[in-house]
């Protein structure tokens, strides 16, 4: 049984390998030369192709292939855009703009024009039908639109919720059985009990920690499986955009903000026990630390380490492109596959530990504000 459990383990990671190595042999960024077909070869074009992946997308393209005659195909499914433009919200699938991303294609959408520049939505001015760009390539006759769209990461955060609620109703199911669940269950018992008894008992205390677990337990899960999905085929990067992290940031910040004790706001805005004039100082700076420093080591935090990771990991797996003109199709494709399984071996780990580490700091920084001194024994 174990062997078994252990070969499909090694199974799945060799998957995510071949799949990495199939999308820069065969897949291809539209930005990538057309003559031959769509191939991604240069180094330039794994730049871009690593950009892509990257960045948010309107559509779902799982992979992408040239047929007999050459033309460049692109398998995956539209998503629902969604734009508040200067006639009203508009919307419609996402396949209208057919992979164009340079401004080239033109939607009408209920009376207004629509285009897609670098993955931004611009509505043209009333008379044009065409976009004008400047020497730098910025349009001059479109300007962009309250974009509310189902993009790649919005589905993403919405698959992980699905996957969450699944769970977690498993879990519950599973204890009105009996003490010890069963089924998926039983895989998250052990990580509910982990992130109370290691992250939120020791950084918020006994008396207070209860009402803070809800909160703890969906950061630690939310991340946790986007960053797995991240290593999946899928190439979703959730976690890697910065708008993702500082929504994140933000719930911690309101979290402690909102539920910081009256000791804690006294210390922190008439600190007792130095010199009054240099109270408001000392005000200053921990307002500062509270409302921007923290949050900040937040949301930069992961998404640095997970946009690195992504990058690091598709750049390895390109050396299979890069190194075979001096070490030969095989020999390169050899390297790639064992630095590229190392790599992803290792994200595994990280994808763990970057959840770990947001949910145990913002547990800290919520202890620090429900922490009650006892005045009698400073004194």
């Amino acid at each position: 049984m174990m062997i078994a459990k252990k070969s499909i383990k090694f199974l799945t990671v060799l998957a995510l390998v071949f799949t990495s190595f199939g999308v820069f042999a065969g897949g291809g960024d539209k930005k990538s030369s057309e003559n031959d077909g769509g191939k991604v070869d240069t180094k330039e074009e794994i730049k871009n192709y690593i950009k892509h992946h990257l960045a948010d997308s309107h559509d779902f393209s799982l992979f992408s292939y040239s047929n007999d005659a050459g033309e460049r195909k692109h398998v995956g499914f539209p998503l629902p855009v969604i734009v508040w433009t200067s006639k009203g919200l508009k919307t419609f699938m996402s396949s209208k703009f057919h992979h164009n991303d340079d401004g080239k294609l033109v939607v009408d959408a209920g009376g207004v024009k629509l285009t897609k520049i670098h993955s931004k939505i611009y509505e043209l001015d009333a008379n044009a039908t065409t976009v004008a760009f400047d020497e730098t390539h910025h349009a001059t006759n479109a300007h962009k639109v309250l974009d509310l769209s189902i993009t790649k990461s919005v589905f993403g955060i919405l698959l992980a919720g699905l996957l969450m609620f699944l769970g977690f109703g498993s879990l519950a199911k599973g204890y009105k059985k009996g003490a010890i669940p069963t089924g998926v269950g039983r895989v998250l018992e052990p990580l509910v009990l982990y992130v109370r008894d290691e992250i939120a008992r020791p950084n918020i205390g006994e008396k207070k920690y209860k009402r803070f677990m809800p909160y703890l337990l969906t950061v630690f899960f939310f991340i946790w499986i986007l960053n797995l999905l991240g290593l999946t085929p899928l190439g979703f990067n959730v976690t890697g955009q910065i708008a993702v992290t500082v929504c994140l940031a933000l719930f911690t910040l309101v979290v402690y903000i909102t539920n910081g004790s009256k000791d804690f706001w006294a210390h922190t805005l008439w600190m007792p026990g130095v010199p009054k004039i240099l109270r408001p100082v000392l005000a200053v700076l921990e307002l500062a630390g509270f409302l921007l420093i923290k949050p900040f080591s937040l949301l930069v935090r992961l998404f640095a380490n997970i946009t690195a990771g992504h990058s690091v990991v598709m750049g390895i797996a390109a050396l299979m492109v890069l190194l075979k003109t001096e070490f030969g199709t095989v020999g390169a494709t050899g390297i790639s596959f064992l630095l590229t399984m190392f790599l992803t071996i290792i994200e595994l780990l990280v994808a763990f530990l970057q959840a770990f580490i947001f949910t145990m700091l913002s547990a800290l920084f919520i202890g620090m504000a429900v922490e009650e001194h006892d005045h009698a024994h400073d004194h």
